[in-house]
């Protein structure tokens, strides 16, 4: 496996619950984890995140729901309507419904196709696809 050159690591409050919703309904794979330290390694595509259940080794200050303030996650996919059917049969709210948008990158246009939802910690997930 190669690791990307950066990698989020979420100090997450139940990392069963948190399990199953990277890994049940964004569709996230296990890549290896450390049950002794409540620790996961997962892939999507090619997007990495670690979880570890909060721990005290990484508190920079006082973790009240939502965490992860001020930040979030963009993970790109080949297809948003896996993902999206999941997340409704499972009655999980969107922050942001599916719309597509287009952002200027130098002297182009890309459009992509988006949504955001939060995960069980309140971490913003902004997925996107990529469209002609």
């Amino acid at each position: 496996m190669r690791f990307c050159a950066l990698i989020p690591e979420l100090s997450v409050r139940d990392l069963d619950r948190s399990k199953g919703f990277y890994v049940g309904l964004l569709g996230f794979r296990v890549e290896y984890g450390r049950a002794e330290d409540k620790f996961l390694f997962l892939s999507l595509g090619e997007a990495q995140i670690m979880l570890e259940e909060v721990n005290g080794h990484w508190d920079t200050g006082v973790l009240d729901y939502p965490l992860g303030r001020g930040v979030n996650f963009q993970i790109s996919v080949d297809d948003l309507e896996p993902i999206l059917c999941r997340l409704n049969q499972a009655c999980v709210p969107l922050f942001r419904e599916p719309r597509v948008s287009s952002y200027r990158v130098g002297d182009e246009f890309v459009r992509e196709r988006e949504f955001l939802v939060q995960d069980p910690d309140g971490y913003l997930l902004h997925f996107s696809q990529e469209m002609p």
